[in-house]
């Protein structure tokens, strides 16, 4: 069974940064080009409008972790039922939130008018870009069912298949169609319609890989709706807290410093997601597989699991850190263009929260997958709140700056404080065995690493350009991994 799901992890974790790097690639073309398209008033503008429209993730009500982790748990004991009627149940709320999406994206764009900060031809764009959001609501929400299907049975491999296309169909079509006069219109279309097509394959894999699978209403009982809605209420704050701390950051700045203001810190941030997303995906999978390890008799197979995930997770994100710190200006100049100077200390700030985020974040997800979700979720929607409060003050006073600052301190504190001894408490892993088996081992090949780009980034050579980043990025990569492998065999466990 531990060999199983422990190929499974690794499986799913190399098919899903398969997937990121294309995702990566395609991004790290495709900013500049859009900015370069529409400037850095529209594409602040974008950005702006689709923070806002984020928080349509708060219409999954927390039923995106309810279904992958049910399917998970009742798949593997073999109660088709249970996986049928939770489906059905789900799809249904899901449908019912996107037409409610729908009536308010009409809303809003009926208040449109009332904003002073775009002209009357700008308002006529955006009216119809969130209309049109509205409807990818809609599909994304109804659709997105059968996507968590697939991620309860563990198949984040033909997940992250469709993904990946869906991202190089998108890029093809933004490069073929954009220009600046309704350049966000064109680009919310193409949107809308890459959603449409994503979750319609999402919904052929799911039926293809569970033959079984119905959706019937006369499942669904007020047991189900019972089961799924305790677990569901705690997954929504946890989503809730999410969009806090990802999604608000850019509306205050827009708010508090204009739109053109978000250009310079969504560099930093977006940058961040390009290096946190392919680890945060560890954490993904690894909640279907606790979910599918219930039995007493399986803590054992359960814990062994969560130090790996754990100890890799903060390897890669440690790593990562590190390299962002001595070459991220490079990259960001490269990239963007030297004007966005500022954006590699942002850089910095954000990815040094994430180096506790991350792990904390593997932790949250055993938890996830057990049932165990109230003082998680309750614990990071307090920091997200935190998360808020600060960077409205702190921007005030510092600007950009200041909300990067708030972003990071309550993470620390929040994470490392509560969630920490919690998990460690309920999960039955002793704080001495992590630090042993997943922390120390990571140590040695991260202090090489920091050696390494200490040395080679105080080198003007290191700074020639893409090729030379991309070779200095390589070996330093391999100075991190080969670190790792020797050590794993060198420490005793």
């Amino acid at each position: 069974m531990l060999l199983g799901l422990a190929g499974s992890l690794k499986r799913n974790v190399a098919a899903s940064w398969v997937a990121h790097a294309v995702t990566l690639v395609v991004g790290v073309f495709l900013m500049p080009y859009v900015v370069s398209v529409l400037g850095d008033h529209q594409y602040g503008t974008w950005v702006f409008i689709n923070s806002i429209a984020g928080y349509s993730g708060l219409l999954y009500l927390g039923f995106g972790e309810t279904i992958s982790r049910y399917v998970a748990t009742y798949q593997s004991q073999g109660d088709l039922r249970k996986v049928n009627a939770i489906t059905t149940m789900v799809l249904g709320v899901y449908t019912a939130m996107g037409l409610v999406g729908v009536l308010i994206a009409a809303l809003a764009a009926a208040m449109l008018g009332s904003w002073t900060h775009w002209t009357p031809a700008e308002i006529l764009e955006l009216r119809w870009v969130i209309v049109v959001l509205g409807l990818n609501v809609l599909f994304s929400l109804s659709g997105s069912v059968f996507g968590g299907v697939l991620l309860g049975l563990r198949r984040f491999d033909l997940e992250r298949s469709v993904s990946l296309v869906s991202d190089l169909v998108r890029l093809a079509l933004i490069v073929f169609f954009l220009n600046r006069e309704w350049g966000l219109l064109t680009i919310s279309l193409i949107y809308l319609g890459i959603t449409i097509a994503e979750n319609t394959v999402f919904a052929w894999m799911a039926f293809r890989c569970l033959p079984e699978l119905r959706i019937d209403p006369r499942l669904v009982s007020r047991e189900t709706l019972s089961e799924c809605g305790q677990f569901s209420s705690m997954a929504f704050l946890n989503v809730l807290a999410s969009q806090l701390i990802y999604a608000t950051d850019t509306i205050v700045i827009g708010l508090m410093l204009g739109t053109d203001a978000i250009t310079p810190y969504y560099i930093a941030v977006r940058l961040c997601d390009f290096l946190r997303k392919p680890i945060e995906k560890i954490a993904d999978i690894c909640m279907p597989i606790s979910g599918a390890l219930q039995k007493p008799s399986q803590n054992a197979e359960r814990q062994r699991i969560l130090e790996s995930a754990f100890g890799f997770t903060f390897l890669l994100i440690g790593g990562t850190t590190i390299g962002a710190v001595y070459f991220g200006g490079d990259v960001i100049r490269l990239w963007m263009g030297p004007e966005y100077v500022e954006s590699r200390h942002l850089l910095a700030i954000l990815l040094l929260a994430q180096v506790v985020a991350l792990p904390c974040g593997v932790l949250r997800a055993f938890l996830f997958g057990l049932g165990h979700v109230r003082l998680p979720a309750l614990v990071y929607l307090a920091e997200a709140i935190t998360n808020l409060a600060l960077s409205i003050v702190l921007c005030h006073y510092w600007g950009i700056w200041g909300v990067a600052i708030g972003t990071a301190v309550p993470i620390f504190v929040f994470e490392l404080g509560l969630l920490v001894p919690y998990s460690l408490r309920l999960l039955e892993v002793p704080p001495s065995r992590l630090w042993r088996n997943a922390i120390r081992p990571q140590l040695l090949p991260l202090a090489l690493l920091w050696s390494y780009s200490l040395n080679v980034g105080t080198q003007p050579w290191s700074h020639a350009g893409w090729a030379m980043l991309v070779i200095v990025s390589a070996l330093g990569g391999s100075v991190l991994v080969g670190t790792w492998m020797a050590t794993r065999r060198l420490l005793p466990a």
